[in-house]
C-alpha cells in the first residue's frame, strides 16, 4: 500500500517540535517520534499535495 498523509498524526510539542505518530494502513501498528525537522514537517504536514518521497522519508524517520 502506499503511504499517505491520512496515515500520519502531528501534534504540535513545543517550539519547534512536532510528536508524529505513524500508523501502518496494513497491520495498524504504530509507531512515534519526536522530531524539529521542521524542513521535513513542512513539505509533508504544512504541504497542501505532499510528495510520495518526503512522506516514505518521514515513515522511515517514525519507524526508526
Amino acid at each position: 500500500m502506499k503511504t499517505t498523509i491520512t496515515d500520519f498524526e502531528f501534534t504540535f510539542s513545543g517550539y519547534g517540535h512536532y510528536k508524529v505518530t505513524y500508523t501502518s494502513p496494513v497491520t495498524g501498528k504504530n509507531w512515534k517520534i519526536t522530531t524539529s525537522d521542521m524542513q521535513l514537517i513542512d513539505v509533508t504536514k504544512n504541504a497542501d499535495y505532499p510528495k510520495r518521497c518526503d512522506l516514505e522519508d518521514l515513515k522511515r524517520i517514525c519507524k526508526r
